[in-house]
């Protein structure tokens, strides 16, 4: 039922939409305009004022068709911005079913993959009259940045406990049911100037507390769920002056969220306990951008999607990522959800890639999913 010329159409069509994150208002009245037409009631919030971009996040709703009334409705989510560089992006279909960008950007099926799957799905039942279930879709802004838009989506309206998030890389059959906590800091040491050559023993050298820190704090792998890294320092002004300041950022990730916490407690006393060795001051700060979460294998979101995988004679993989994605903010909102592979490769990367075949079983499964009585 699926239709394969279509589905690459339209999938085309979205990745020549330049909507890098807070910039998507093309590709999103594209899509309004899109599922208005295959009968849902379709609504933008006001994310564009709050993220200072020009889009807000799109809410949709299909109502159940008879019959069907008594279950429970399942939401199906997407982004619609894409990583940089993008402008200008187009996709390539080569002979093989494999899809490119010609190499001097992203191709953008992070995540358009996942926006042509969940379009074609519900063309595909409203053209073929299919029951289903009550359909809730959320197409977000700005999830690339940390998943802002979804962060200030006004979860009151979802009527969904399950939701399906298509933004998962890998073959389809793939799943991710935990992913973690991430946070982000930045920590100003500040010690004092002087000249370097006259007299260097009046001043307090910033960088040297921060490096002092950093060489005894552990970065990459902490342990089997959390990993912290120090990925920029600046400071100094001068060769000839010590320098007075030195920022230091950096991020944590676990799939613990109270590790996570424990773990930038540490970072941040390391860096207080090597300024007060030179008589410099910290001023350290940080920001959880989202929650970790798992999903247990048993639940209900689980088992209806490897049993639909199976329907189709695709391996079902479960996994946990460590990459965070709108499941994230779902789940902090009471939903239970998993995130799908959804026919992208090699992403934030311009020699990002998807496949026809890939996007044609991602859609069927979407389809499934949507009309499923379980």
């Amino acid at each position: 039922m699926v239709q394969r010329e279509r589905l690459v159409q339209t999938f085309c069509k979205l990745v020549s939409f330049d909507s890098s994150s807070y910039g998507e208002r093309n590709i999103c009245d594209f899509l309004i305009e899109t599922l208005t037409a295959l009968g849902l009631q379709v609504q933008e919030d006001h994310a564009a004022q709050k993220i200072q971009g020009n889009a807000g996040n799109l809410y949709a709703y299909l109502p159940a068709t008879k019959g069907m009334e008594q279950l429970p409705p399942l939401l199906f989510s997407g982004h619609m911005d894409t990583v940089e560089p993008s402008h200008g992006k187009k996709a390539i279909v080569h002979e093989d079913g494999s899809i490119t960008s010609d190499g001097s950007t992203v191709l953008g099926a992070d995540d358009c993959s996942a926006l042509t799957a969940i379009v074609e799905a519900l063309t595909v039942i409203q053209e073929n009259h299919l029951p289903h279930r009550a359909i809730e879709v959320l197409f977000s802004v700005a999830e690339e940045t940390y998943c802002i838009g979804a962060s200030v989506f006004d979860f009151s309206q979802i009527q969904s406990k399950e939701a399906y998030v298509l933004d998962l890389t890998g073959a389809v059959g793939g799943a991710a049911i935990q992913a973690p906590t991430l946070l982000s800091f930045r920590i100003a040491v500040t010690g004092k100037a002087s000249h370097a050559g006259f007299h260097p023993e009046q001043g307090i050298h910033a960088i040297c507390v921060a490096a002092s820190a950093a060489r005894r704090l552990k970065n990459g792998w902490l342990d089997e769920n959390t990993t912290r890294n120090i990925g920029t320092i600046h400071g100094g002004t001068q060769t000839n002056i010590v320098p007075a300041s030195c920022v230091v950022t950096g991020e944590i990730r676990s799939f613990d969220h109270e590790q996570t916490m424990r773990t930038w407690e540490e970072t941040k006393r390391v860096f207080e306990e090597e300024a007060r060795k030179l008589g410099a001051e910290v001023a350290a700060e940080h920001t959880v951008h989202i929650h970790a979460y798992q999903t247990p294998e048993q639940h209900p979101v689980v088992q209806r999607f490897q049993r639909i995988c199976a329907k189709h004679g695709i391996e079902s993989q479960l996994c946990s990522t460590m990459g965070g994605s709108d499941n994230n903010p779902l789940s902090e909102h009471g939903l239970t959800g998993i995130v799908l592979a959804t026919a992208m490769n090699n992403c934030h990367s311009c020699e990002e890639y998807s496949n026809v075949d890939e996007l044609e079983k991602i859609t069927a499964i979407t389809v499934d999913l949507m009309c499923s009585e379980e």
